[in-house]
């Protein structure tokens, strides 16, 4: 290596034809016949020599190489490799510049397999992908800290108190995410984000129930023969959740038993197993009646492809002038049994799908009481035809 410095000027670098122009310590331009030129540089390392481009020239000025090579020149005296150096902090640059948006999409596909439906409702990522992502989402996840959090998040803090906590639950999860694939995160940020945001004011709002007398006028009322009425009709009878009953199927039933498969539980897919439904007569007829419109195995399709929406039996109710729900027919549900019903509790929840008990307790306990249940149905079922001479069932005793 030639121990002349600083042999090359800018005007005669400019001037050059093509060849190879040595400015000293093993810094080369090279001139190529099609006019564009590089700067390379020569050192011996580990025994070896090594060429290192500095990039092309005039974009790489004769300063900015020599800078570049002189810092080269000063790792291959410590008997470090500068272009494996050089490889290295590119690829921690690379690593820490994944954008939150990226790792959030990744983390979320990486548990669908956790969510219900594989989280084709987006209740897992939406709170992400309206509150933080329009904001977060171009911020390298290793430059993201507690103060951008709560920056971000503070417009909803307390008027979408609950929405607000999912995001950064959900913000949490990805940062926890992005750990793992290697890269330096703040894992404490949400912590800290919660401790600047403060407790919340906004207190948790059950959604609207219609009181339990009052639900037999309404279910009588649903006399359309439309699909929409007959879901709501089967969602009141067994007091399930919209979800399992807008995708129930004919082959789960058998007799006067539905059974819902452990994934359209609530929760996660892995947090309960298939849950035994009895259907009383009524429920019977309301599924007969169904028939008609069933489509692809499924007893309420929707008029183009799949099944109802949820929001499809909420717009009924609303059009009706009701400020209730059709999730609220459990809560209606569980008031009837509450105050008119001698049944254990853990029956009564039982019958809403709730677990009960600690896990000891569920491991010795392997009922589902399904005969109680199927006497406390048939006596909803008489309750929702209160006052109507429609149907006549036989008496039924709770075991």
């Amino acid at each position: 290596m030639s121990r002349t410095l600083n042999k090359l000027n800018d005007k005669a670098a400019k001037a050059a034809q093509p060849g190879k122009y040595s400015d000293g310590g093993g810094l080369w331009l090279h001139k190529r016949p099609d006019g564009g030129a590089q700067w390379v540089l020569r050192v011996h390392v580990h025994g070896r020599r090594r060429e290192m481009g500095l990039g092309p020239y005039p974009e790489v000025s004769l300063k900015q190489a020599r800078q570049d090579a002189e810092h080269a020149r000063a790792l291959v005296r410590q008997g470090l490799d500068p272009i494996k150096q050089r490889e290295r902090q590119r690829r921690e640059q690379a690593r820490n510049m994944h954008l939150l948006a990226d790792i959030a999409r990744d983390a979320f596909e990486s548990r669908k397999a956790e969510l219900k439906g594989d989280g084709k409702a987006g209740r897992w990522f939406s709170p992400l992908e309206i509150h933080v992502l329009p904001k977060l989402g171009k911020v390298p996840v290793a430059d993201l800290d507690q103060q951008d959090i709560r920056d971000t998040l503070a417009p909803i803090w307390h008027d979408k108190a609950d929405t607000a906590r999912k995001a950064l639950n959900r913000l949490s999860i990805c940062l926890r995410h992005a750990a793992a694939l290697g890269l330096d995160v703040d894992l404490q940020a949400t912590d800290k984000a919660r401790a600047l945001l403060g407790k919340q004011r906004h207190k948790a709002q059950h959604i609207p129930a219609l009181p339990w007398p009052d639900v037999p006028s309404f279910y009588q009322s649903l006399d359309g023969g439309t699909i929409t009425e007959l879901a709501l009709r089967l969602l009141i009878l067994t007091a399930a959740r919209s979800h399992p009953i807008r995708h129930i199927r004919f082959d789960q039933i058998d007799g006067d038993i539905w059974t819902i498969p452990a994934e359209a539980m609530k929760g996660r897919k892995d947090a309960t197993s298939e849950f035994r439904v009895p259907l009383s007569q009524e429920a019977l007829n309301v599924i007969e009646q169904a028939k008609p419109f069933a489509r692809d195995g499924f007893l309420f399709p929707s008029v183009r492809k799949g099944v109802i929406s949820d929001m499809t039996m909420s717009k009924f109710m609303e059009r009706r002038g009701m400020a209730e729900r059709p999730h609220g027919f459990r809560s209606s549900f569980r008031d009837w049994v509450a105050e008119t019903q001698s049944v254990p509790f853990e029956v009564a929840e039982t019958a809403l799908g709730h677990v009960t008990g600690g896990a000891v307790e569920r491991a010795y306990r392997r009922t589902d009481y399904l005969e109680q249940r199927q006497a406390l149905m048939e006596r909803w079922a008489l309750h929702l035809h209160a006052g109507s001479e429609k149907i006549s069932y036989k008496k039924f005793t709770l075991l």
